[in-house]
């Protein structure tokens, strides 16, 4: 089983998005060609957006979002500005930045 890289985001923002059997997603199973949902794990500061997955809201940098939409997961990099490095499931678009 493959660890994705965490995201890095172009203002700094940072977390961990992983789908593999071991791992809170659908379809729950290692090399999909496609996830519609995905666990983030560890965000490097409270995110609205995923909060409503939030396994443990009182430490929300230091815990995973279990079951989370390909969709949230798309709108919080782009929200903080594309990815400038990192790696994602498969079937989600990468929204790639340049660092000038």
């Amino acid at each position: 089983m493959k660890k994705n890289e965490p995201v890095v985001c172009a203002d700094g923002f940072r977390m961990s998005v992983q789908a593999h059997e071991g791992s809170y997603c659908t379809p729950r199973v290692n090399d999909a060609d496609f996830y519609t949902e995905a666990e983030v794990g560890f965000p490097s500061e409270r995110e609205p957006l995923l909060m409503e997955w939030c396994e443990s809201p009182n430490r929300p940098t230091d815990t995973v979002y279990g079951w989370v939409p390909r969709q949230v997961i798309i709108n919080v990099i782009a929200k903080h500005g594309g990815m400038v490095t990192g790696e994602l499931p498969a079937g989600f678009p990468l929204l790639l930045v340049k660092q000038s």
